[in-house]
């Protein structure tokens, strides 16, 4: 345990709540495996940075017009067309999310109700579906569990685990880690 809060400080060093995450990320790792130093500071690194050193636990989507053109230029190709979703976050996960990744269109709410959430942001009824029939919680019919530190860090672990992640961080060993942080973005990605 020594040796995960060293590892913890190093990732993260304004964490909050460190002897929570400590306790909830050293249970959740154990379980997947996430259990040699290389591994252990790929994960730490990784969920640092996805959730600002656990800070942000839930997708924000409450974006300018003009973030939006930059961030999704396909779906909204002109300020115009993105007025329509400016600062206004169940609106626009309703469309960016809708019809895709286990969601139904956007008037069935999916999108917002499964937006990005945890310390490495599960997105979709579909992952939220996987995530409760493997870790045997309701994350579907209770999406904000994922804000709960111990789910947080049990979906972690379980994606980081099911998306090779753990196999990359051997092979990605002596890699500097904002790289393997891009590779693993990628491969998850990839495999979600």
């Amino acid at each position: 345990m020594l040796f995960l809060a060293k590892q913890l400080a190093h990732a993260m060093p304004t964490l909050r709540a460190q002897t929570v995450w400590l306790l909830m990320l050293g249970r959740a790792m154990k379980r997947f495996d996430i259990n040699s130093p290389v591994r252990i500071a790929a994960f730490l690194e990784l969920i640092a940075h996805e959730s600002n050193e656990c800070r942000n636990l839930e997708e924000d989507l409450s974006y300018s017009a003009a973030a939006l053109v930059r961030l999704w230029p396909n779906r909204f190709p002109t300020i115009a067309e993105a007025m329509v979703y400016e600062l206004n976050p169940e609106k626009l996960g309703n469309f960016v999310y809708a019809n895709h990744m286990g969601n139904g269109p956007p008037e069935s709410s999916d999108g917002f109700r499964y937006r990005g959430r945890g310390l490495i942001r599960i997105t979709g009824r579909a992952c939220y579906t996987a995530a409760s029939i493997a870790l045997e919680v309701d994350f579907v019919s209770q999406p904000e569990a994922l804000l709960e530190p111990r789910n947080a860090a049990l979906v972690a672990a379980w994606f980081w685990k099911t998306r090779g992640m753990n196999e990359l961080a051997d092979r990605r060993a002596s890699d500097d880690p904002r790289t393997f942080r891009q590779v693993a973005a990628q491969n998850a990605l990839r495999l979600s």
